[in-house]
């Protein structure tokens, strides 16, 4: 059933800030009835943050309300994934209208005793997205034994666009009659695919079994495409991107970059040139399964067009490898390099 929501970004309305906002608005845009930030009401989405949709910005929850919403989308995934305290109030007024609460932070809004006690009071529920299954598998490399070709998204950094990547590409492949599936491993692309894994709230051990575990039960298709988490030179988040790798054993791997973009995020650490790149992620899985780069999916935003445009030539100059703006252009250059690991 379809929701009508109402996206919590209030002084956080941004593509990489809102991600979340952004990719359920980008995906799924006729369940989104209205935004909720005051420094962008008055305006669309469509003149903020590029995307297709122009749903309209409000400033307060009442605003809000006028457009009928049943949920209210939490739209932000900061680092540490803690609740603005000053969004404590919008979050009651909603639950008081007897609105459902989509959460992807790390706090667990239904363990706050408060909020838990107003959506008692009024028939409200709280869904924490990121709230781990109970069962601890182990990876035993299960996923080699599946018929689906197996792709992952990896990056040069967090936050790049590898959930973006995957979806274009498991897309395109629909539209050319090929069952693709695409197995969400964060909790945005969980909210766009209806289900999959929350991978950062797993304990260490079990990471790399819960991937696993997704890729099996999905392991009937021609393609399943999984979302790459992180980056193997991030010091926070590595520890998902080797889990991602172990637990899919991808037969190829698509590159994701953020063009300008020449640390990670929220660390001193220079990212490594994309060659460089593709061989770590080769190495890393080499052991186990091996496996290639075979393309490159730049994401442009924020970058001057001759810029992107000199960024995807460089990088497929200095890789060999097709590159693209999957949004722009569309995922069919690296579709076909993922099916040639098919043929080959």
């Amino acid at each position: 059933m379809n929701r009508k929501i109402l996206i919590l970004a209030d002084g956080q309305l941004g593509v990489f800030s809102a991600k979340t906002a952004t990719s359920v608005i980008r995906y799924r845009p006729k369940e989104v009835v209205a935004v909720l930030d005051r420094e962008y009401a008055g305006r669309n989405t469509h003149q903020i943050l590029g995307v297709p949709a122009a749903i309209p910005i409000v400033s307060t929850v009442e605003a809000g309300l006028a457009f009928g919403p049943d949920t209210l989308l939490i739209g932000i995934a900061p680092p540490g994934g803690q609740l603005p305290q000053e969004w404590r109030d919008t979050l009651r007024a909603c639950l008081t209208a007897g609105l459902t609460i989509l959460s992807g932070l790390h706090t667990f809004l239904d363990e706050d005793p408060e909020l838990a006690a107003l959506a008692r009071k009024h028939g409200a529920r709280i869904v924490d997205l990121r709230r781990p299954p109970e069962d601890q598998p182990i990876a035993a490399m299960l996923a080699r034994g599946t018929r689906a070709l197996r792709v992952l998204t990896v990056g040069t950094d967090c936050n790049v666009g590898k959930m973006v990547a995957a979806l274009e590409l498991t897309a395109t492949a629909k539209e050319r009659g090929i069952d693709a599936r695409f197995l969400a491993t964060g909790q945005t692309g969980m909210l766009i695919a209806g289900g999959g894994v929350t991978l950062d709230r797993i304990p260490g051990d079990f990471m790399a079994g819960h991937v696993e575990k997704l890729v099996v039960e999905q392991g009937d298709a021609e393609l399943a495409v999984v979302e790459g988490q992180g980056s193997l030179v991030h010091p926070a988040y590595s520890s998902v991107t080797v889990a991602l790798l172990h637990g899919a054993l991808p037969d190829a791997m698509i590159l994701v970059h953020h063009a300008g973009r020449e640390t990670v995020r929220f660390q001193d650490v220079k990212i490594p040139p994309l060659p460089e790149m593709i061989r770590r992620y080769e190495d890393a899985l080499a052991p186990l399964h091996p496996s290639k780069v075979v393309g490159i999916a730049i994401n442009p935003y924020g970058a001057h067009p001759e810029e992107a445009a000199d960024t995807i030539a460089w990088a497929e100059k200095d890789t060999g490898l097709p590159a693209v703006d999957v949004v722009a252009n569309g995922a069919g250059r690296l579709l076909d390099a993922v099916l040639r690991v098919r043929r080959g």
